[in-house]
This record gives structure tokens, sequence and C-alpha cells, in this order.
């Protein structure tokens, strides 16, 4: 997938030829657009990847902590329920 495709390597060797001003010219313009994008994604408010492995991970540290909080909450419904019966029968 990373190997340049031979469009790629016919378009390098043409802007080889072009003269110096016009690659200037056509650098200008690919910062530009990549400014321009990197403007547009920062104002639809995408999250970087940092910041999503971050979040990712304190989820998961949510979902377990989560997880035990039930099993402890089933294990003292269960003694409650045992208790109960204790009661009763007595």
């Amino acid at each position: 997938m990373n190997k340049p495709t031979q469009i790629d390597e016919l378009a390098k060797k043409l802007a080889g030829f072009m003269p110096t001003s016009v690659q200037n010219l056509q650098e200008d313009i690919e910062q530009n657009i990549r400014n321009g994008l990197e403007s547009g994604l920062r104002k639809i408010n995408l999250v970087g990847r940092e910041e999503f492995d971050i979040q990712n991970a304190v989820l998961l540290r949510t979902r377990e902590k989560l997880e035990a909080l039930e099993k402890t909450v089933a294990a003292l419904e269960m003694q409650i329920s045992k208790n109960t019966e204790d009661l009763e029968n007595n």
C-alpha cells in the first residue's frame, strides 16, 4: 500500500523538469492546501490519535471498575437475601 504507483513516480519526474520558480509555487500551493485541510479538520472537532488512545484507556478502566462494582453489588444482594431468609426462619 505504501509503494508509490507509477503515476506518482511519473508526477515526481515531471515536477523535477519544471523550473525552480514553478516548483516553489507548487510547494506553496501544497502547503496552503495542507493548512486549509488542517484548519477545516480542527473546526469539525476531530480528536487526535493520542487523545483517542487516552480516552480509550480511561473507558477501559471505567468498564473494569463497573464490572467489579456489579460483582460487589451482586454479592451484597445475595448476602442480604440470605440474611433475610435466616431472619424469617428464626
